[in-house]
């Protein structure tokens, strides 16, 4: 359903961040991208829906290029592809309520959405959503009144109003304490079975990758040296992808 082939990114001429990745995502089931900081992980996450532009290569899904469609044509395709950000990217200013509507700003005319006019379906579905992950009651409350556990549970909602074929999630346990990341990435896993859809999500912690991922991608210096599911992930592939070994003990 998503397949990268030889992509590459470099910032600046002859430093590249990607090299030669490719990756086919199946259509259900979690892949989690571990590695240490600077290794490209966010960066492959944002070029799929290319908040990052890739210097090479080819991003195909549901059975088109993504990096050869013209502006209108991605937003469209951005449509059926949600994304869960690290800093949550809610309207802080905005109700609960208001951020899960604006994931049906691409359904919607300009002119609706500016007057937040939403078919009574996307209020109904958003109403469904709150429910599902556990904030039934905290629909007109304004965004930057909630915990971080909350604005996430906020943005994990907001990008399943998309109706996606598939979910990125950047990071989206990094600024949440133990039992929190824990609470996120089980209602990550609880929506990608329920919906039968496809998470990406790239993280630190390998122990909550090992516990909920159904593949775990490892990369090091840009380039995947590791794929497959976690019971093969040994201390072994551990130092190859972080380095060293004084960290595992």
């Amino acid at each position: 359903m998503l397949s990268i082939k030889h992509l590459s990114k470099a910032y600046v001429a002859g430093k590249p961040i990607l090299t030669d990745i490719d990756l086919d995502i199946a259509e259900r089931g979690i892949t989690a991208i571990i590695g240490p900081s600077g290794t490209g992980k966010s960066t492959l996450i944002r070029c799929i829906n290319r908040l990052v532009e890739p210097t090479s290569g080819a991003i195909e899904f549901e059975g088109r290029d993504l990096t050869r469609l013209p502006r209108g044509a991605l937003r469209l395709a951005r449509r059926r592809i949600g994304m869960v950000f690290q800093e949550f990217n809610l309207v802080e200013r905005l109700t609960v309520m208001e951020n899960l509507l604006s994931g049906r700003l691409g359904y919607v005319s300009a002119w609706k959405a500016w007057r937040r006019k939403f078919p009574a379906s996307d209020v109904a579905r958003a109403f469904e959503l709150l429910d599902i992950v556990g904030l039934s009651g905290f629909a007109n409350q304004r965004a930057d009144s909630l915990s971080g556990g909350q604005r996430q549970r906020v943005g994990i909602a907001r990008a399943v109003m998309q109706e996606p074929s598939v979910l990125l999630a950047d990071e989206p346990t990094s600024s949440l304490d133990p039992k929190t990341s824990v609470e996120i990435m089980q209602l990550l896993a609880d929506i990608a079975r329920a919906r039968s859809i496809p998470v990406i999500v790239n993280m630190h912690d390998v122990e909550l990758a090992r516990r909920f991922a159904d593949r775990i991608v490892g990369m090091a210096g840009g380039r995947i040296v590791f794929d497959g599911p976690p019971a093969l992930l040994s201390d072994e592939t551990l130092k190859t992808i972080y380095g060293g070994e004084a960290w595992l003990h």
